[in-house]
């Protein structure tokens, strides 16, 4: 009716994936929008955009591509709780040596938490609050499933792909900040990714975009220059509960499971320094 090539979707069916990922290949949308938080919760960011616009009568907002507007913690922060905790660690200035280590870890088949900057808004964990591992291991669905999650295993982890190389690896080259569509990944990738690839080929991907998320994207791009592969598997930090959003919730999550590293900001705590 509207000719319209641009859609935007929100509400509890914008949270189904594999759908999002078809309208593009089937009708003639050539781009298509779904917030961070497309279900119930969105209506907060929503109801503000409407009072700036249709009240107040202020500009409309670019189209929003970052989730991370919630808490944040600082190094010294974090330093203080631990401190208070007894918990040894060990703080790294350097971003590239940071970068560096948790990568290692990776590849090395550890199992990582990952708490960086701020907490994601909506139901996906974007690289703020993330549990990592290598998609390139037969036998991360079962180390993720024995050390953290326990989840069924018809259940897929996601990947999360540096943005520049989003065609090399799926058929369909599009910008998935928030997680919110699944795409075929390519036949000729799919064994080097078994980890985040679902029995039907596809893979609900996160585009990682530098200027949203750099450390994110930096960790990733370590990975990638050591492995070749640009994409790291993504899943949330919590095990059975909410998302984790303070220091105190991620190191309760890490002492109650049996992740290898869990990486706080700059700081880093190893299992087996875990007091």
């Amino acid at each position: 009716r509207t000719k319209l090539t641009s859609l935007c979707i929100a509400g509890g069916v914008a949270q189904n994936s594999v759908a999002n990922g078809k309208i593009t290949r089937n009708t003639p949308f050539t781009k298509v929008y779904i917030p961070s938080a497309g279900h119930d919760a969105g209506i907060s960011m929503g109801a503000a955009l409407y009072v700036h616009n249709q009240m107040l009568g202020m500009p409309r907002v670019p189209s929003i591509r970052s989730a991370y507007t919630g808490s944040w913690y600082s190094n010294e922060d974090i330093e203080l709780f631990l401190t208070g905790e007894g918990v040894s660690f060990k703080r790294y200035d350097d971003d590239d040596a940071l970068f560096d280590r948790v990568s290692d870890a990776l590849i090395n088949g550890g199992v990582v938490g990952w708490f960086n900057g701020r907490a994601e808004f909506g139901p996906r964990a974007l690289g703020g609050r993330s549990i990592l591992a290598d998609p390139r291991r037969q036998d991360a669905k079962e180390l993720l499933n024995a050390k953290v999650k326990r989840r069924e295993s018809f259940r897929p982890f996601a990947p999360s792909i540096l943005a520049e190389q989003v065609d090399a690896f799926f058929e369909v080259n599009d910008s998935v900040p928030f997680m919110e569509k699944v795409f075929p990944i390519r036949n000729e990738k799919q064994h080097l990714i078994p980890a985040v690839t679902h029995v039907d080929g596809t893979g609900r991907l996160q585009s990682v975009e530098k200027d949203t998320n750099p450390r994110y994207y930096n960790l990733i791009n370590t990975f990638f220059q050591k492995t070749g592969v640009p994409i790291l598997l993504n899943t949330s930090f919590n095990e059975n509960e909410p998302i984790v959003n303070s220091p105190i919730e991620a190191l309760d999550c890490f002492r109650r499971t049996h992740m290898d590293m869990l990486v706080l900001e700059n700081i880093i705590i190893e299992r087996n320094h875990l007091g």
